[in-house]
């Protein structure tokens, strides 16, 4: 086997932080909207809306800020659908996130059909950082990135500080663990579920939005491939702590990248591009034993409705 060339590894650990990073900001929200108790399944459908919408409306403004606001707003409108669905009207959380996941979709589509194959100028640019991009390895690595790249890391460490370290952190785990008991400390935990979905529907808009703005500045049917299951799979892999995403979200970008990169060593590209897929099925498999999410410590009441008052 020939020797790892350090500027191509460079090269593939520089490709995998820009490919994690929509993983990233997926798994953040969907973090947050599961330690409230509340399961969504249609992070792709989300992705994809905030994909098309930021793509269309940096198109049409030449502004990719005003793109990512509504790709969040976008994402926010799905996520608010969402919790109507399965937190006023207690359907199945899972069925109404399979639902999203379509609508999503279709919805995407039928939006993006006047905008494919048409180049975006307004894209976001990396924007190194005085002083620390200069440094050796490290600079290039992590200071000669786009502004996504900095809010998402921002996010994460900022949504664990508040998850562990702040009362309205534990008055959302409180929620997705026995709702009945915040209840009784005079948490809203319906208030709660809606905030903490709607956040999450924002940041799956936001990471829609990376691919169509700064990961492939475009706009392509399908653009998601995926990556909203794999969300979900990163979703448990992190253990629902913020910080752990970041190993589980960077990983999968490598894999992504490997796959072009790890032919010259005879390893087949199609295996490598299941396996991200192949680990996605068997995180909800694992998810879905109740002594597994038991041992894994996943929230409690996740997926479960919620009757103001009655136990």
């Amino acid at each position: 086997m020939p020797g790892i060339d350090p500027s191509l590894l460079l090269s593939v650990l520089q490709r995998s932080l820009v490919a994690g990073t929509p993983l990233l900001l997926g798994t953040l929200g969907e973090i947050c909207t599961q330690r409230a108790g509340v399961m969504n399944l249609g992070i792709e459908g989300m992705m994809a809306v905030g994909a098309v919408s930021g793509f269309a409306v940096a198109f049409q403004t030449q502004n990719p800020w005003l793109g990512l606001l509504a790709a969040m707003a976008a994402g926010a409108l799905l996520a608010l659908l969402h919790a109507f669905v399965s937190i006023t009207l207690r359907a199945n959380q899972v069925v109404s996130g399979l639902a999203l996941t379509s609508l999503g979709l279709g919805l995407s589509m039928l939006i993006g059909k006047g905008f494919i194959g048409q180049p975006l100028a307004a894209r976001f640019e990396p924007r190194p950082v005085p002083g620390l991009a200069d440094l050796p390895v490290v600079g290039p690595l992590l200071f000669q990135r786009d502004p996504l790249f900095y809010l998402a890391v921002g996010l994460g460490v900022a949504l664990w500080g508040l998850l562990f370290h702040t009362r309205w952190g534990i008055a959302l785990r409180s929620v997705g663990e026995n709702p009945l008991a915040a209840e009784t400390l005079g948490v809203d935990v319906t208030r709660v579920r809606y905030l903490a979905t709607t956040f999450g529907g924002m940041l799956a808009g936001m990471g829609g939005a990376y691919l169509s703005l700064a990961y492939s500045p475009s706009w392509i049917e399908g653009m998601t491939a995926g990556r909203g299951w794999i969300v979900v799979a990163l979703t448990i892999f992190s253990l629902w702590n913020p910080l752990r995403a970041f190993l589980g979200a960077f990983l999968f970008g490598g894999i992504d990248v490997a796959q072009f990169t790890l032919q010259t060593y005879g390893i087949s590209p199609q295996l490598l591009k299941t396996l991200p897929y192949l680990a996605t099925l068997g995180a909800l498999w694992f998810s879905s034993s109740l002594t597994a999410r038991r041992r894994v410590g996943a929230p409690a009441a996740l997926g479960l409705p919620y009757d103001k008052g009655t136990r």
